[in-house]
């Protein structure tokens, strides 16, 4: 505003040869520092303001520079087409003060300048509105990546939650499923008091394990936090779970190759987990069962089946299956696949059998 109205006044004073005098003088001042202040409302009207200041600009000299800055505001913020009609209006008020006092400048010199002032403006004005465009533009594209980065750290976050928590209940399953065989155990052949005491040791050793694979699905499930189980003493090995399910009473024949043995990595884990599932069902579903346990290299995989009798006249403990669908989710993120089925006999006996094929490379 007081830039525009120092250039009204240096135009009065220092450029032009034929200005107003007397009152007129002072009336032009007037108007132009009134036309200065208008610049105020160039935000909120641009296009008003301009076409008045253009208007006022016809015969008050301190208005000449107020109305261009007018012009920059619509050329900066609106279409193309309303800031060229400001600047034919801006021109047209420069014909007007011509007419008023045209000994200032021939009138072709008075037309080319203002032309070329107002195309300026113009063009100046429409590249910061791109310029402004574009900066939004990619403002918009940066926060719209952000949010894409955080939406997807937080699905990758949950994902691993929901994977823990899966596996974190088919421990839960297993460890549950041992401590119902002790129990079954002990119930069945009518232990004496000096027997009572390790099976009961032992039954508590598993539910301790199995609350502390509870606390940890719970965790992870209502917060996100992972409660770490207490290290065991026994290797996480196929090994291992055939020999726990033997030492809880379970009849297990198991067929291993030593070279699996010595696997690590998701492979391991994954040939873990199977049996460990396939080992739960057995115990869950056909209580007192032969189940047997094979894995063997095959290639460049290792094939893992587990199969008992089912025998529908038998008790069996509750189960929802969530077990074999998260070995299948876990099997195919790795490339292997997991299946089951139920094979029925001629006799009217039918067998569970489970294969899974985990490639170990």
């Amino acid at each position: 505003m007081l830039a525009s109205f120092a250039g009204g006044l240096a135009m009065l004073f220092l450029v032009l040869e034929q200005r107003p005098g007397g009152g007129w003088r002072v009336l032009d001042v007037t108007v132009g520092a009134a036309a200065s202040i208008t610049l105020l409302l160039r935000r909120r009207a641009p296009v008003g303001v301009g076409l008045a200041l253009a208007v006022v600009a016809g015969f008050a000299a301190t208005a000449g520079v107020a109305n261009y800055v007018a012009l920059f505001a619509v050329a900066r913020t609106r279409r193309i087409e309303l800031a060229f009609l400001v600047a034919f209006a801006d021109l047209a008020g420069a014909l007007g003060f011509w007419l008023l006092y045209p000994a200032n400048s021939v009138l072709s010199l008075t037309i080319v300048v203002n032309a070329a002032i107002a195309l300026a403006v113009v063009g100046w004005g429409a590249l910061q509105q791109k310029q402004q465009d574009l900066v939004a533009v990619y403002r918009d594209r940066a926060a719209r990546i952000e949010r894409e980065r955080a939406l997807r750290a937080e699905q990758i976050q949950q994902a691993e939650r929901a994977r823990i928590a899966r596996d974190m209940h088919d421990s839960v399953a297993h460890y549950m499923s041992l401590i119902a065989l002790y129990a079954g155990g002990l119930e069945v052949a009518g232990a004496s008091a000096k027997d009572v005491g390790p099976a009961a040791t032992t039954i508590r050793t598993t539910a301790i394990k199995a609350l502390d694979e509870l606390r940890s699905v719970i965790g992870m499930l209502r917060d996100g936090t992972l409660v770490v189980p207490q290290e065991t003493d026994q290797e996480r090995t196929v090994q291992s779970l055939v020999d726990e399910a033997r030492q809880a009473g379970q009849l297990v024949v198991a067929h291993l190759d030593q070279d699996t043995g010595q696997e690590s990595g998701p492979a391991a884990e994954e040939v873990y987990r199977i049996v460990q599932e396939g080992l739960t069902n057995a115990r869950k579903h056909a209580p007192g069962a032969l189940v047997t346990v094979g894995v063997r290299r095959d290639g460049r995989d290792i094939l893992v089946t587990v199969t008992n009798p089912v025998d529908e006249g038998a008790p069996a403990l509750p189960g929802s299956g969530a077990g074999l669908r998260g070995l299948a989710e876990r099997a195919t993120a790795i490339g292997g696949t997991v299946q089951h089925e139920i094979i029925e006999h001629g006799d009217g006996s039918g067998e569970f059998r489970m294969r899974g094929r985990v490639p170990h490379r």
